[in-house]
């Protein structure tokens, strides 16, 4: 048998001994979208000890709705790769594009990216950034419920290297940005979104996929954001190919082979 308090007792004792061990990491990664859960999976896969934060109670990011709340995402041949790396079956094509259920791309990059070690925080919402000698060294963190709401002082994640993975938003960069820390948009804020334009929006997620200051990485949507590039809409290989680039150049910072 067992009582209400041996519930709460489990649930508190393996929760604050999973946030324990994650407040040293190899990478922090802000966001569970399509590419923040990809770079987890491929980053852990690889044995880099990676953790996700979302501030939702949810992750897949804008997955779930597909196009105008059809769950239902598109992507080109040139993701199918990620596709079959995450088990998503790939079985329906309409001319150059790959029809994949929204509900099972979203789940998979999930247990995909817990399986191979990563751990995800939800609930939990990056405040800040931590810099030191020019570099960042972590992220800032507290409760979705509390952050903004009440006066309460927020703990830190510590991380070799952190993915701003908040899609429109461009949250990691934009603190980074009202401290006049990146020199390139010294003047004003950075161009944000273009408008739709799928197939170029596509090729430049991942073309600008990179560092943009020592230690901070922006990856699918967030480079549109920064960069100025076309939004692409409900197609999503573009933001599995950047999760993945941004997975190996860490990979190589971090002077650890990639997985295969």
């Amino acid at each position: 048998m067992f009582d209400d308090v041996e519930i709460s007792q489990a649930i508190v004792e393996e929760y604050y001994k999973k946030i324990q061990d994650r407040l040293r990491n190899d990478v922090v990664v802000v966001g569970a979208g399509p590419a923040g859960m990809t770079a987890a999976f491929y980053l852990a896969a690889a044995g880099i000890k990676t953790t996700i934060i979302e501030r939702k109670l949810s992750t897949g990011g804008g997955i779930w709705g597909g196009g105008m709340g059809m769950n239902e995402v598109v992507l080109h041949e040139e993701a199918l790769p990620v596709l079959q790396d995450a088990e998503v079956r790939t079985d329906r094509k309409r001319g150059n594009l790959y029809l994949v259920d929204a509900v099972e791309l979203a789940s998979a990059l999930c247990l995909k990216a817990l399986r191979a070690g990563a751990v995800i925080l939800n609930l939990m919402t990056m405040e800040d950034l931590c810099v030191q000698d020019g570099r960042v060294t972590g992220v800032v963190v507290n409760r979705t419920g509390i952050s903004g709401v009440y006066h309460v002082d927020p703990l830190v994640l510590a991380a070799k290297a952190v993915i701003d993975t908040t899609g429109h938003e461009a949250a990691a960069v934009e603190h980074l940005l009202r401290r006049d820390l990146l020199p390139e948009f010294s003047r004003g804020k950075p161009p944000f979104e273009g408008p739709m334009d799928a197939p170029a929006g596509e090729r430049f997620v991942v073309e600008h996929t990179g560092e943009v200051y020592p230690g901070l990485w922006v990856s699918g949507m967030s480079v549109c954001a920064v960069f100025g590039g076309p939004r692409m809409g409900p197609i999503f290989g573009g933001m599995l190919l950047s999760g993945k680039k941004a997975a190996e150049q860490i990979c190589a910072a971090l002077k650890h082979p990639a997985v295969k």
